[in-house]
């Protein structure tokens, strides 16, 4: 089977007809477009092709009819030698005036090229990169020379592009893989922008105040200063600086063709745009207008430094009231999450483009990207900057003319297969080279209370290839609308409910009725576990999800046994819709629901409607130990000790025997990753944190609770028979005397 790609696909959201009226006037404006939801970084008024990555709807420019054809793949525009003789604007200034003509169009190109962008043809197809990434490519001086052409890096670019063309953004949070070249691109741009910027401010942060200085000194300075004269400002100071370069003259008003060799010095207006690094702190850039902070490595932060701190307050450095004007750019791999890497995390996921406030925004007001390593892993690139993610069937070779006869993918999977004796070198490995999210933020074996080689065992076989288990997602629903009467199950991208097994006809809709409540028939078959929230509302938008889960126990019945069958984690508009849903799934699979009843209202919700036998009682007690509460509408407190522990034991219990590699090539059938993700970060001192673990383990107490039932005190009392005794010695037995007469 042939690899997929997910990382960005071409959309219509916006009819051919409107694209073609507008592109006739040009009205298509750079920038965020309200009416048809897409970022615009066309800077011609026309768009053609529309992006769609991670979320984020992107208008490309449209190509153009008189796309000039030189090569079939990317290559360096000659800089003539002429010109790269011109270390400054004074040589420009000393430059015979006859001979300057003929070099006019050559950089007025170039600021075009650098300003709109540029087309080229890559492997026979018309291929865009913005002018940021033309910058980079043309000339940008990196470690090894020039980069290469990276599909991968084009629509990096063009990502931030639109990170900087949308108004609503505050720049990027780039999830990356080791040796993506992040850091050279983010350099890149810095001197691309702080030349052509006045009154400007544009810093670095990195995980420590030496790797953002030696950022500085090794990628930005060199980049500065291999610079073609046309774009170079007048630097003061040192040729090389240590800590802040400075931009005094601009470039760009010697290049136009106005420019004469008798205008003066004194006429030209300086940028006055600096570039520095600062020490890692909290308050690293606190008070200071940027116009760009590059945060390199902000995934590596170790405590006490915490990006999440310093990124509340250099964010506002980066607007004037509401007024966004500068931005971030954020990219790093993850520490392991007890190293850092839980605060990126949060960052990350806060940054999610399509979870937005009123105000259009993300929570943490950046737009979050992660590029898989199989699109930018070195030694795996074509000769057109395209990945190879199969094993070429036919001669391939890498830009370099190297030749590449294995595919990424499989080259990643034989290298994971030579760690999995070792799973922390084996989560490094997935931090280093993530090929998901999951596998980016990888936290390390001996911070969990779990089993979590074997966690993670599962989480690998659900990603993997050799996995082919459907999770369907979908919604619940009364037949014909009518409550109380049978529930349909409905496929539906959009719903709340994740569903690895449907019972059969015949199963659903089991509810018996008895005294008039309603009771499940299929109780025999598995149960529901639930932690379920009272208030409706939220406090400052964040609030605990309602969490559900289903799981079997052996039967009979056609059921997979041990198998969790349902997952639900969503937090409804209403805390009367969530108890919907949830009684819509007891009716639907006809099975109890054990819930803790620190917040009762779901459990009086289901005695109310008629369901109270379908609320378990607590396991542990017998019918007349149970307080009035519990006898009225079921459920098991969270307060006691021994239930905390005794949950945390049927998890553990659950993960030994059927979760991960199971032997002989089989593996547990758990496929809701949310939740074994939520049981590898288990914590029993703060339970409340994850609701997935909570309603999980209910479920499986719920399935086993026979082991929690209470037993019976038994006093061994001596029992008189009274029977005679008598000693057999002798010739005649002789009645023994009572034991109190033989005393005396």
């Amino acid at each position: 089977m042939s690899y997929e790609q997910s990382l960005y696909k071409i959309v219509e959201p916006v009819k051919k007809t409107t694209i073609n009226r507008l592109n006739k006037k040009r009205k298509w404006e750079y920038g965020y477009n309200k009416e048809h939801d897409i970022v615009v970084i066309s800077k011609t008024g026309k768009i053609g092709q529309i992006l769609e990555i991670q979320g984020l709807r992107i208008g490309l420019p449209l190509e153009p009819q008189d796309l000039r054809v030189q090569g079939n793949k990317w290559q360096k525009i000659e800089y003539p030698k002429e010109l790269s003789k011109l270390k400054n604007i004074f040589d420009w200034r000393t430059y015979p005036e006859e001979g300057k003509d003929k070099w006019y169009d050559f950089i007025d190109d170039e600021f075009k090229r650098r300003d709109e962008g540029f087309w080229f043809i890559n492997n026979s197809e018309p291929t865009y990169i913005t002018g940021s990434h033309y910058m980079y490519l043309q000339w940008s001086k990196i470690d090894v020379g020039a980069p290469d052409f990276r599909e991968a890096n084009r629509l990096f670019f063009i990502f931030w592009e639109a990170c900087k063309a949308d108004k609503r953004c505050y720049g990027m949070c780039y999830l990356k893989n080791r040796r993506s070249g992040f850091s050279f691109m983010s350099s890149a741009e810095t001197v691309n922008l702080a030349t052509i910027s006045s009154d400007s401010r544009y810093g670095i942060l990195s995980k420590s105040g030496a790797d953002a200085k030696k950022m500085f000194t090794d990628k930005v300075v060199p980049i500065s200063v291999n610079y073609p004269f046309f774009f170079k400002p007048i630097q003061d100071g040192m040729d090389r600086p240590k800590s802040e370069l400075a931009y005094r003259v601009p470039a760009s008003k010697f290049t136009r063709k106005k420019i004469t060799a008798n205008e003066k010095q004194e006429e030209l207006v300086g940028l006055d745009t600096t570039i520095d690094w600062k020490n890692t702190g909290d308050n690293s850039y606190d008070g200071e207008k940027l116009n760009l902070l590059v945060h390199d490595e902000s995934g590596k932060w170790e405590r006490p430094d915490n990006i999440l701190n310093n990124w509340r307050v250099t964010k506002t450095c980066l607007r004037l009231g509401a007024r966004i004007v500068g931005k971030c750019m954020m990219g790093s791999t993850s520490n392991a999450l007890d190293k850092g890497g839980d605060n990126f995390k949060k960052l990350y996921n806060d940054s999610d483009v399509t979870k937005r406030n009123k105000n259009g925004q993300t929570r943490s007001g950046l737009y979050s990207l992660f590029i898989p390593m199989e699109w930018n892993y070195e030694g795996f690139i074509d000769e057109f900057g395209r990945p190879v993610f199969d094993t070429p069937t036919r001669e391939c070779y890498g830009p370099h003319g190297e030749l590449i006869d294995i595919g990424v993918i499989n080259h990643w999977e034989n290298e994971a297969d030579g760690l999995k004796g070792d799973q922390d070198a084996l989560n490094e490995f997935y931090r280093q080279f993530p090929r998901t999210e999951e596998h980016a933020f990888r936290d390390e074996t001996k911070n969990s209370i779990f089993n979590l080689v074997k966690i993670y065992e599962q989480i690998d076989y659900n990603d993997g290839i050799m996995n082919n288990a459907s999770v369907n997602i979908g919604s619940f629903q009364w037949a014909g609308g009518i409550k109380d009467t049978k529930v349909n199950f409905t496929p539906n991208p959009n719903g709340r409910f994740k569903v690895s097994w449907v019972p059969n006809l015949n199963m659903q809709n089991r509810v018996i009725l008895k005294n008039g409540i309603k009771y499940p028939g299929n109780d025999h078959v598995g149960a529901f576990g639930c932690d379920s929230y009272d208030i409706s509302g939220t406090v400052g938008g964040k609030g605990s999800k309602g969490s559900l889960h289903g799981l079997t126990k052996f039967s009979m019945e056609d059921a997979p046994a041990n198998h969790f069958f349902l997952e639900y984690l969503a937090r409804p508009q209403t805390a009367d819709m969530f108890f919907e849903d949830v009684l819509m799934a007891l009716v639907f699979y006809g099975m109890p629901l054990l819930a803790e009843n620190n917040k009762p209202r779901l459990l009086y919700y289901l005695r109310r409607r008629g369901y109270r036998g379908f609320s378990m009682n607590r396991p542990d007690k017998t019918w007349n130990k149970l307080s009035v509460a519990e006898k009225e509408v079921g459920g098991i407190p969270n307060s006691s000790e021994d239930i905390k522990q005794a949950h945390a034991a049927a998890i553990e219990t659950y993960i030994n025997d059927h979760v991960g590699d199971l032997g002989n090539g089989n593996y547990g059938n758990i496929y809701f990753n949310e939740t074994l993700n939520d049981w590898a970060k288990f914590d029993i001192t703060k339970r409340t944190k994850f609701d997935a673990s909570i309603s999980s383990g209910l479920a499986i107490m719920a399935c086993n609770r026979h082991k929690y039932r209470p037993v019976a005190k038994r006093e061994n009392k001596a029992i008189d028979f009274s029977f005679s005794k008598y000693n057999n010695e002798g010739n005649f037995s002789k009645l023994i005397k009572q034991w109190v007469t033989q005393q005396e």
